[in-house]
């Protein structure tokens, strides 16, 4: 689109434009009713602050013809995507690698991306696999002039805790500002349906939305037919019951695995996260058939605390606190009276445990958190380490942990912040390429700028009271939501049956792939330790995905020529 000498190609939804619009419209005469427009008013009347008036999802490229400037920007989560690339034949740009990658002298592996990658199954500080292409951080602009690129974060979050209210004051303020989001998020020209989990996230927002909307709200979910450990449709169904949602469901087999598993990884770009993208894929299929916009519940566990390895820290500080008599002194916001009640949830993670407690305890907070998520120790066997040079990803982790937007002594904020600067980009990687990959748009109500803003003012030992994760939405919709969403115990996470499937209906697959010759030829990984290590891989474990996406994604962006790469 173009006018006033402004041209932008845009990406996303602005749900706040009609407040924009009307609050612009003396100073600018609008052509359409597009929000793609609102932009371009709002940087015709802001310039380059005109992002932090934005409340969405976007990515955008504007030139300014005036000032000979160009002018890019992506919104504060990283739900849309934006990559880059620079040479001595120019700037370019786009919403998927896979675009630039013809127009690269070179396509070469970027050592230290994949160094991130089997550390944490994602990428640090803007890293991607492709040596010379950049990821657009949340949150940051960026600017071409005269040849020179400039950078600049133009929004943060600071944890700036409001001690001294009581649980009513946060409810209260909880329930306003979710019924103002869930609002702006269901505006569009079309139905609007939900993504319905089972899990706590997906239900509120599903729950929420279809209060709002009239009758025939549709609801999207997927499962497994492997046992009640990979089926969480009695609690989709709980919702939808309650809610009257429309609930449509998919089963999901090792069939749509084979058929499927090369469009995902082409789709992603690059591996990232773990298994959920190909249910994810399967379920967005699924909802693109009956609606083109659905609503998903992505950010909940990070902006409200939902992750159980946060149990596991806590439990070794309570220890930590009990044992040097400090436990009361502020540095802590449970004790361990109160999460040894809780800590029934941690059945099915005694790996984590045992890894998290393998070199010692009480270390430095950023050491300790390090461990939890750390992946690299269960692949000593597998990755030819000193084939990625000296580049130490814990220094990565450190400086984002350690950020200065949050507490010296909130663990509970550290941890959290970090998956929120980390883990939810990647989630919202898949989040957006897994929809888009059959023209759904989804939306994440959770993520938007008011709220998060409003959840980072409290306290730790209000969102985690007594060690109960999520305490604060629970407590707060109990009367919303049914009781079986309510009275959940376990977190199941969209989980998927790999583990069986390798040893079974997808053994031939994952042998054939890890045995071919090109396979066998990485400098970086040992194939035969790989299938060996199918056998020792525990029920829901990760490291098998995580190597046969990155082998598959070896096999489709590296060993084919740029000309010959298809889906």
């Amino acid at each position: 689109m173009s006018a006033g000498g402004l041209t932008i190609v845009f990406n996303g939804e602005i749900y706040n434009f009609a407040e924009l619009k009307n609050q612009l419209s003396n100073s600018w005469v609008f052509q359409t009713k597009s929000d793609t427009e609102v932009i371009l008013a709002a940087y015709a009347q802001w310039g380059e602050d005109c992002v932090t008036r934005l409340r969405g999802m976007f990515s955008f490229a504007l030139w300014d013809q005036s000032e000979k400037k160009l002018f890019c920007a992506r919104d504060h989560f990283g739900i849309k995507p934006f990559y880059f690339a620079q040479d001595s034949d120019g700037y370019i740009f786009a919403s998927e690698i896979k675009a630039l990658l013809p127009f690269l002298q070179n396509r070469n592996l970027n050592s230290d991306a994949l160094k991130d990658y089997l550390f944490f199954q994602l990428y640090l500080h803007g890293k991607t696999l492709f040596e010379g292409v950049h990821e657009l951080p949340p949150a940051h602009f960026l600017v071409l002039q005269n040849g020179k690129i400039r950078l600049h974060k133009y929004w943060e979050v600071f944890y700036r805790p409001e001690f001294g209210k009581d649980d009513s004051y946060f409810k209260d303020r909880l329930v306003g500002f979710m019924d103002e989001t869930v609002r702006l998020h269901l505006r569009s020209d079309v139905p609007v349906g939900a993504y319905v989990s089972g899990g706590l996230d997906s239900s509120l927002i599903a729950t929420l939305a279809a209060q709002k909307s009239s009758s025939g709200f549709r609801g999207f979910h997927g499962r497994f037919g492997e046992g009640r450990g990979f089926d969480e449709s009695p609690y989709a169904q709980a919702v939808a019951r309650q809610a009257g949602i429309e609930l449509h469901e998919v089963l999901i087999t090792p069939e749509d695995f084979l058929r499927d598993i090369s469009k995902i990884i082409w789709h992603l770009d690059q591996p990232v996260a773990g298994p959920g993208s190909f249910p994810q894929f399967c379920v967005s299929r699924l909802a693109a058939s009956k609606n083109k916009v659905v609503l998903g519940g992505q950010g909940g566990d990070e902006v409200f605390g939902g992750y159980v390895r946060y149990l596991v820290a806590y439990f070794e500080q309570c220890i930590r606190g009990a044992i040097q008599g400090t436990l009361h002194n502020g540095n802590y916001v449970v004790t361990y009276e109160s999460i040894i009640p809780n800590l029934r949830f941690l059945q099915g993670y005694e790996p984590m445990l045992q890894e998290f407690w393998r070199e010692g305890l009480f270390e430095a907070m950023d050491r300790r958190y390090f461990r939890l998520v750390n992946r690299a120790p269960d692949l000593s066997r597998e990755v030819r380490w000193k084939e990625l040079g000296s580049y130490d990803p814990f220094e990565s982790f450190s400086e984002i942990f350690n950020g200065q937007n949050v507490g010296k002594e909130a663990y509970f904020d550290k941890m959290t912040h970090f998956d929120f600067k980390t883990l939810l980009p990647a989630l919202l990687h898949v989040e957006d390429r897994m929809s888009m990959a059959h023209g759904l748009e989804s939306r994440v109500p959770f993520l938007d700028v008011p709220l998060v803003e409003f959840l980072a003012t409290i306290p730790a030992d209000v969102k985690f009271k007594e060690g109960r994760l999520k305490r604060l939405p629970l407590e707060t919709f109990r009367n919303v939501l049914p009781k079986e969403i309510i009275s959940r115990e376990d977190k199941m996470g969209f989980p998927v049956p790999l583990q069986a499937w390798f040893r079974g209906p997808l053994k031939d697959f994952i042998q054939d792939t890890f045995r071919s010759q090109k396979s066998r030829e990485r400098s970086v990984f040992d194939s035969d330790e790989i299938l060996k290590s199918i056998e020792r891989e525990p029920k829901f474990g990760r490291k098998i995905w995580g190597l046969l996406s990155l082998e598959l994604w070896f096999q489709q962006f590296m060993d084919q020529p740029v000309n010959t790469l298809e889906s």
